[in-house]
C-alpha cells in the first residue's frame, strides 16, 4: 500500500470521526445533566471507529489519531516519515470535518448545542488546566493501551480488534464528556477549536494546547508502559 493512500484514509477517517461524533454533540448537547446526549455522543464517538476501522483499516491501520500513531511508531510500528504523514493527514481531516459541519449548520437553523463545533473545553473541570490535562492523560493512556494490546502480534481477537476498540472510545468518552469533553486525539480538537475561532468564538483555541499535549503523554506513557509489560 503505498503512503499516499494511507494518508487519504487517515483523513478521511478522521474527517468521518468529528463529522460524526462533534456533529451528534452539536445536535443533542454532552451535558452530564442531560443523559440521552451525552450517552449518544459518546456512541457516535465510539461506532465511527467501529465503522472506520473495518472500512479503512485494512489500508492504513485507521490510527485517525496523532496520539494513536505516536503510540504505533514508539512501539516501532512504523517509520517517523510515515507517522509525521499520518499526523498531517489526521489534522486535515479534522479540519475537513469541522469546515463540513460549519457549512451544514449555516445552511439552516439547527442550534449549536455545544456553542464551539464540538470544542473541547476546561469548564467543566472548574477551568483548571491542571485537571485537564491529568484527564486528557489518563483516559488516552487508557485508549492506546487498549489498541496496541488488541494490535499486538500476540494478540488473538480475529475480526473483533475493530469493535474493541470503538468500545473502548465509548467508554473513555462516558467518564470523560462531563470533565474535558473527552479529547484524547488532538486532530479531533484541533479542527473543532480553529473553526469555532474563525467563526468568532475563540474560547476553545485558547486552551486547545492542553488537548494536544495531554494525548500526546498519555499515549507516549501508554507505548512505553505496554512494552515494558510486553517483553
Amino acid at each position: 500500500m503505498t503512503a499516499m493512500k494511507k494518508y487519504c484514509a487517515e483523513f478521511i477517517g478522521t474527517a468521518v470521526l468529528v463529522t460524526m461524533g462533534c456533529g451528534t454533540a452539536m445536535l443533542v448537547g454532552c451535558s452530564a445533566e442531560n443523559g440521552s446526549g451525552y450517552l449518544l455522543t459518546a456512541l457516535a464517538f465510539g461506532l465511527s471507529i467501529v465503522a472506520m476501522a473495518y472500512c479503512v483499516g485494512n489500508i492504513s491501520g485507521c490510527h485517525i489519531n496523532p496520539a494513536v500513531s505516536l503510540g504505533v511508531y514508539m512501539s516501532g510500528g512504523m517509520p517517523l516519515n510515515e507517522f509525521m504523514g499520518y499526523v498531517a493527514a489526521q489534522v486535515l481531516g479534522g479540519l475537513a470535518g469541522s469546515g463540513l459541519l460549519a457549512l451544514i449548520f449555516s445552511m439552516g437553523s439547527v442550534t449549536d448545542m455545544t456553542g464551539g463545533y464540538g470544542s473541547n473545553g476546561l469548564t467543566d473541570v472548574s477551568g483548571s488546566i491542571g485537571a485537564g490535562l491529568l484527564v486528557e492523560v489518563v483516559l488516552t493512556f487508557i485508549f492506546v493501551m487498549t489498541i496496541l494490546g488488541v494490535t499486538s502480534a500476540k494478540a488473538n481477537h480475529g475480526s473483533f480488534g475493530g469493535l474493541v476498540i470503538g468500545l473502548t472510545l465509548t467508554f473513555v468518552h462516558i467518564v470523560g464528556i462531563g470533565l474535558t469533553g473527552t479529547s484524547v486525539n488532538p486532530a479531533r480538537s484541533i479542527g473543532p477549536a480553529v473553526i469555532a475561532a474563525i467563526t468568532g468564538n475563540t474560547a476553545p483555541i485558547s486552551v486547545v494546547w492542553v488537548f494536544i499535549v495531554a494525548p500526546l503523554i498519555g499515549a507516549a506513557l501508554a507505548a512505553l508502559i505496554y512494552k515494558f509489560l510486553e517483553k
